[in-house]
């Protein structure tokens, strides 16, 4: 497998809010290029780590630099969504920690044939976390109504030429279909007034927004945050990396909704919805990167950390 390399992002900040402790259980659902959840075994004693990946690219390496903890941890192929399935697997009642770094893997953009980045130019457009899935990114721009596309890039990439885009991938794909990154970055270039191409590569929010279509990213994402919440034993945490506002706000209103207490009328003399607070918010502003860090890693850029702790 090509050398690739990751860069954990805000490693210590993710470590703080997990509050490691010895003999513990740690959920990573999200285990990439597992420098979380290296430092999570190597800085505790018989610990144990459960995660969870679709990518088995990333499983293999995550496998690979784990090895010395042999015993320790173990890695299902499936989505953070599904936690459940490895409580029921491994008999597990509670976990202890609990992270979810959001963010792509160093892997998976660097590696241009998943065609993740509209850097990757001539390589097929791709997108998907998990290889067999039946949705890519060359389906999604190929078969998508005009109608479907623009919402897509509005919504999910919060993009302003929304409309523009979809209108000239339509052109574009009646003439011949649309197959390789660079194809689709020459259109949305030219989709964009040159004076609005400024602060980023302007084909960044399309390849967001196709990336967050392809794998369903944000469908029940809200119900699943909560569920793991949940899933914690009294005082465990859970520590939650965003990458982008969509994904934050749901992150941000789960953990609102899971901090509240009765949510009855005021005017009704007793409570009868029985809504009881569940966590206590550590973070009442995300964390973000140190200015070092994004000096050293410009994907750090944009992340937040969201801590919450089971009560």
């Amino acid at each position: 497998m090509e050398k690739l390399s990751h860069v954990p992002v805000m490693l210590e900040e993710c470590l703080n809010a997990l509050n490691l402790s010895d003999g513990k259980i740690y959920f990573d659902g999200t285990i990439g290029g597992a420098g979380h959840s290296y430092e999570i075994l190597k800085r505790t004693k018989n610990s144990r780590l459960y995660a969870t990946d679709l990518d088995t690219d990333s499983i293999e390496r995550a496998t690979e630099r784990l090895k010395e903890f042999d015993g320790r941890f173990f890695i299902e192929n499936l989505n953070y969504k599904e936690f459940y399935k490895v409580k029921e697997k491994y008999n597990i009642e509670g976990f202890d920690g609990i992270l979810l770094d959001f963010g792509m893997s160093s892997f998976q953009i660097d590696d241009k044939k998943r065609g993740f980045s509209y850097l990757s130019g001539e390589y097929p457009l791709d997108m998907r976390m998990k290889k067999d899935a039946p949705l890519s990114a060359k389906e999604v721009v190929n078969n998508y109504s005009e109608k479907d596309l623009e919402r897509i890039l509005r919504e999910y990439g919060e993009e302003k030429f929304s409309k523009k885009i979809a209108e000239n991938i339509v052109k574009e794909r009646n003439v011949k279909p649309i197959e390789t990154c660079g194809e689709l970055v020459d259109i949305i270039e030219k989709s964009i007034p040159k004076k609005f191409q400024v602060g980023g590569h302007p084909a960044k929010r399309t390849f967001q927004a196709i990336r967050i279509e392809v794998n369903d990213e944000l469908n029940d994402l809200e119900n699943a945050v909560k569920g793991l919440a949940r899933s914690l034993n009294k005082g465990g945490r859970i520590a939650i990396i965003t990458f982008h506002s969509l994904e934050d706000r749901i992150v941000k209103n789960a953990f609102k909704d899971l901090n509240t207490d009765c949510v009855c009328p005021k005017n009704f003399p007793v409570c009868v919805c029985g809504k009881k607070k569940e966590i206590e918010i550590i973070t009442k502003h995300p964390i973000t990167p140190t200015e070092e860090e994004m000096e050293i890693n410009s994907r750090s850029k944009s992340a937040k950390l969201r801590i919450a702790e089971k009560i």
